[in-house]
C-alpha cells in the first residue's frame, strides 16, 4: 500500500508539472523555439506588399514583419495571402500573424485578436477610365464593377449604390478585367489605387471620387496568444513614437498618411 501511495504522488507530481508546462506554453514561446516568425503579408499590393523583381516579399508591411522578427532575435518567413484567406490562415495555425492591409472592423475582433495601436488607415474608392467621367458614387448604379473577395466596402457600395459588382480572388485579376473592360472601375483601398497611379500604365485612369470609410488596418493573432498579442502591441506603440511608419513611407515614395503622422504626434508626446 506504501509502494501503491508513493507512486500515486509521483503521479500526481509529475502530472502537476506537465500540466504547469501546458498552461505556460505559447506561440510567442514556440516562435522563439522554432526560430522564425512566420507572417502573411500581401504580394500584390504595392507599396505595401508586393514581390521584388527576383520573387521576394518587399514593402512596407514585410518591413514591419522583418522589424518585430529582429526584436525577437529569430528569422521571418512570409506566406503570401488573400482578403479572402488570410483570416483562414491565421486561425488554421498556416501563419503566427497577419500583417496584410487589413481593416480592424467590430466583426473581425470576434474571431481573432486585432493588435492595437493600429499601425495604418485607409478609406475605398475606385480606379476608373477617365473616359468615364465618373464625378459621385451616385453614378455607380447599375455599373459592372471589379472587386475583391472578402473587402469589407463591397456590401457599402453594393447596397448604398446599387454598383453590380464582380468579385475576384486577386488584385491582378481584377485589374485584368477592368483593362478587358469587363467592368467600368474598380473598387479597392485609396492607398493600392495611388500606387497603380504611379505606373505609367494607368495613365489613361485616374480616381475621381471622393475617398469614403476610412478604417485603421490592424495586425492580427489568434485568439487567446495574450503575449504574442502583448509584444506586438508594444512594437506597434514604438513605431508610431519613433516615426518609423513615416520612414519607410519615405523608403517606397508614397507621401506621408494624415493617420501615420497623427499617430505619431500621439505616441512622441
Amino acid at each position: 500500500m506504501r509502494n501503491k501511495l508513493a507512486y500515486l504522488g509521483l503521479l500526481a507530481g509529475a502530472l502537476a508539472i506537465f500540466g504547469t508546462n501546458v498552461a505556460q506554453a505559447d506561440e510567442l514561446q514556440d516562435i522563439k523555439s522554432a526560430g522564425v516568425l512566420v507572417v502573411g503579408v500581401k504580394a500584390d499590393y504595392p507599396p505595401f506588399g508586393f514581390l521584388s523583381p527576383s520573387g521576394a516579399n518587399i514593402g512596407i508591411e514585410p518591413d514591419l514583419a522583418a522589424n518585430l522578427a529582429q526584436r525577437l532575435g529569430v528569422k521571418v518567413q512570409f506566406v503570401p495571402v488573400v482578403a479572402a484567406n488570410r483570416i483562414q490562415f491565421l486561425q488554421q495555425g498556416k501563419i503566427n500573424l497577419l500583417i496584410a492591409t487589413m481593416n480592424d472592423t467590430p466583426e473581425r475582433e470576434k474571431i481573432v485578436d486585432i493588435i492595437h495601436p493600429n499601425y495604418y488607415a485607409s478609406g475605398y474608392n475606385v480606379l476608373a477610365p477617365k473616359s468615364v467621367k465618373l464625378t459621385s458614387w451616385a453614378q455607380l448604379k447599375g455599373v459592372p464593377v471589379c472587386a475583391i473577395q472578402g473587402s469589407f466596402y463591397n456590401k457599402d457600395v453594393g447596397e448604398k449604390y446599387g454598383a453590380e459588382l464582380i468579385a475576384f480572388t486577386g488584385v491582378a485579376e481584377a485589374l485584368a478585367a477592368l483593362q478587358q473592360g469587363r467592368c467600368d472601375a474598380f473598387l479597392y483601398d485609396n492607398t493600392a489605387i495611388e500606387g497603380e497611379l504611379t505606373d505609367p500604365l494607368w495613365k489613361a485612369y485616374d480616381m475621381p471620387l471622393p475617398t469614403l470609410g476610412e478604417q485603421p488596418w490592424g495586425m492580427a493573432v489568434k485568439n487567446g496568444e495574450p503575449a504574442l498579442a502583448s509584444f506586438i502591441s508594444q512594437a506597434s506603440e514604438d513605431w508610431a513614437k519613433t516615426g518609423y511608419i513615416l520612414s519607410l513611407e519615405t523608403k517606397y515614395g508614397i507621401p506621408h498618411s494624415a493617420y501615420a503622422e497623427q499617430q505619431h504626434d500621439k505616441y512622441k508626446a
